[in-house]
């Protein structure tokens, strides 16, 4: 019995070396399931991390976005630039960050281009744009490879209403609106084009749900990248498709939000403020 117990614990700690010796197949991932965030931690980053995480080995990457055709620049490094809002900033407060995540905010993008002036790269206008989700340099886009922050629209039609789970990489400071909410707030860069630190579980509704991803880059590596679980990418249709510029975008998603935009479902900016 002693023997016994003495080979039983030598196994326990060589299986617990193996295991520590192998943590790239342990899951560290962290799932958030409390969102949208408050309005006190909006800028808040989520608990734990901090350079854990997972390599998503996955085809489900998206490539394709919809946002303004170049980058805010010169932002005086993204723990500047995240707390302002850059696209009220660039709109004279016609869009505003949260605005563009709710179908009337994307469909004024239609008329109102962002002026950022020429010390942050100029007036921009609208297009669609597609990034190597491979590439730890996917948000540069021909522009400075510092100091920058980037924006990228989604609209997601869901065929119900349902819990999605997002998972984000990206290098540095991320947020991500959906809807009118915000549901992620992390300064932290994830350590890889492809390593998630954090699932997030968020609520789509049925129909057309917006989703705004903003990235702020400093320096060095500049990335960011979004998939959500099988289940989603499965059942929902994400926009831009087949798009390549403004137009074919909104007239690929024009079924869809043509119902949102009689009011029905919306979510108003008129109504964020009231919450």
């Amino acid at each position: 019995m002693i023997k016994f117990n003495t080979l039983a614990i030598a196994m326990a700690v060589i299986l617990g070396l193996v295991l520590i010796g192998s943590n790239p197949v342990i899951a560290q991932t962290i799932t958030i399931s409390d969102g949208p965030l408050a309005e006190e931690n909006l800028l808040v980053n989520p608990e734990g991390a901090a350079q854990s995480g997972d390599i998503h080995d996955v085809d489900t990457w998206i490539t394709k976005w919809y946002g303004p055709d170049g980058n805010y620049t010169e932002n005086g490094g993204f723990g500047t630039s995240a707390p302002i809002d850059l696209m009220s900033e660039g709109t004279g407060g016609k869009i505003t960050d949260v605005s563009l995540s709710t179908i009337d905010g994307l469909l004024m993008t239609q008329d109102v281009d962002v002026e950022w002036g020429d010390a942050h790269g100029g007036t921009r206008g609208w297009t669609v744009y597609e990034i190597d989700p491979n590439s730890g340099d996917n948000m540069n886009r021909d522009g400075p490879a510092n100091n920058f922050d980037l924006y990228g629209v989604l609209v997601i039609d869901s065929p119900e209403d349902m819990t999605s789970t997002m998972s984000p990489a990206h290098d540095d400071h991320a947020q991500i609106w959906i809807n009118g909410e915000k549901w992620y707030n992390n300064s932290q860069w994830t350590g890889n084009a492809k390593k998630v630190q954090f699932n997030i579980e968020v609520s789509l509704k049925k129909g057309a749900n917006v989703l705004v991803y903003r990235c702020g880059e400093g320096g060095g590596s500049a990335y960011f990248n979004l998939h959500f679980d099988d289940a989603t990418h499965a059942a929902a249709t994400i926009y831009p498709k087949d798009a390549t510029d403004k137009a074919s975008f909104f007239d690929e998603i024009a079924p869809i939000t043509a119902v949102e935009a009689t009011g029905k479902l919306t979510t108003t900016w008129a109504d964020i403020k009231r919450k």
